[in-house]
């Protein structure tokens, strides 16, 4: 198994390397028949618009199943009470901080900036305009909601979700079926996600190919600033926006979370994935960091599902990105909307590798970015998801920390207690 998923990295890695040398090497080479309407016009662009093709089509079914899934298995908050209303508040909260620090850090960073798109863009991309808050919010409820499924309209979508996935809750066992049926629709979403994937290796080979023979070396400083952008907004998120909450909440000694947390972040950096980690995660959380079992077997599987701090990071940062590499402004109003997309979406964000990019392309649509920017990012994106992926599982940890000592759940003689060596399986 470990074999298979090095195969599908090693690929990936491989075709945005090889991408990016035929590319430059194209570029050099000027026009002829060969380049222009053989390999960039036909195989790259014919392979790199089947694979973003395949992104779009998984977003609307994805986004909606995994939302009712999500918000049907959520039934326990009944019997959790104050713990259920604590653990949504502080994900979405810091969800929310997330993006913001990543649009903010973009914005003055301004990674985009500087690139001539031109080369790459056929017709002129345009923004949508914005609308008034109280308008975005009365769009935010369908009248139609196949209507919105049909034109993508994604918080229209998340909203309808969230509604039936919490009346299948409030309905318990009357509708057990039902919740069965989405359990096993939801499965069969990841499943056709790795599908999709197993295109990224091509995918990524000839969006970056046909990205870097029209672009050259011009394009390699903007990737690398928002690499930066992308990093060092997770790293001030889990320094300040972790540990503030942390010790402000607690007064627990951070460096001691971090210290016992380092293990299940290097699973989580390894494997791109909050659900594979999860075994790891909730086994470090109640035997290293002394929180009740009661408190972490609710915490850590909804963070698994609806915690993606990490990814919402990304998206922020990428949104950015794309409207300055297409020389696009966004309003207020289109940044708010990302904000609040990106935090809702990140409910819908299955654990797994890759399923952030689908995400990313459900955002860009929210605010009329064109979708082909994801050609510039995607090849570096296995990078930055491990990184993400430990600051998801990161915020997971730390929120039930918290929880914990408010409910008084929590032995911190055990938190405070001395690392015990333990390989982590």
């Amino acid at each position: 198994m470990s074999n298979k998923k090095m195969g599908l990295t090693t690929k990936i890695f491989i075709g945005l390397i090889l991408g990016l040398i035929t590319g430059l090497i194209l570029n050099k080479m000027g026009p002829s028949y060969l380049r222009d309407n053989i390999l960039v016009g036909g195989v790259f662009t014919l392979v790199g618009k089947v694979f973003l093709n395949a992104i779009k089509m998984m977003v609307v079914p994805l986004v909606f199943i995994s939302l009712v899934n999500g918000a049907a298995s959520i039934s326990d908050i009944k019997k959790l009470g104050r713990v259920g209303s604590k653990t949504i508040g502080f994900y979405l909260v810091t969800t929310a901080i997330a993006i913001s620090i990543a649009i903010a850090l973009s914005t003055f960073v301004q990674p985009g900036v500087g690139l001539d798109m031109s080369a790459l863009v056929k017709t002129e991309p345009t923004i949508k305009e914005s609308k008034p808050l109280v308008d975005v919010v009365i769009d935010m409820v369908p009248t139609n909601p196949i209507s919105a499924m049909a034109n993508g309209k994604m918080l229209q979508i998340i909203v309808f979700a969230i509604l039936m996935g919490t009346g299948i809750a409030a309905l318990g066992t009357k509708l057990q079926s039902v919740k069965d049926a989405f359990d096993k629709m939801n499965d069969l979403m990841m499943k056709m996600v790795e599908f999709v994937m197993l295109l990224a290796p091509a995918g990524v080979f000839c969006l970056i190919a046909k990205t870097f023979s029209g672009l050259g070396f011009s394009a390699m400083k903007p990737l690398a600033k928002y690499m930066f952008c992308v990093l060092f907004a997770l790293v001030l998120h889990a320094g300040f926006t972790y540990t503030g909450l942390l010790v402000g909440f607690t007064r627990l000694n951070p460096i001691k979370f971090f210290k016992k947390f380092w293990p299940a972040m290097g699973v989580a950096f390894s494997t791109a994935s909050s659900s594979a980690t999860l075994p790891v995660t909730l086994e470090t959380v109640e035997e290293k960091l002394g929180v009740d079992k009661s408190i972490a077997s609710f915490t850590i599987p909804l963070g698994a599902t609806i915690n993606m701090d990490g990814t919402a990071i990304m998206q922020g940062a990428a949104t950015i990105f794309i409207s300055q590499l297409y020389g696009i402004d966004l309003t207020m109003g289109n940044i708010l909307t990302v904000i609040l997309t990106a935090t809702l979406a990140s409910v819908g964000t299955a654990g797994v590798p890759g399923v952030g990019l689908i995400m990313l392309s459900m955002v860009l649509q929210a605010v009329g970015l064109p979708i082909e920017g994801i050609a510039m990012i995607i090849g570096i994106d296995r990078i930055l998801d491990m990184c993400r992926t430990a600051i998801n599982i990161t915020g997971d940890a730390m929120c039930t920390v918290i929880i914990a000592k408010s409910e008084g759940e929590f032995n911190e003689a055990i938190y405070n207690s001395e690392v015990k060596e333990k390989v982590i399986e």
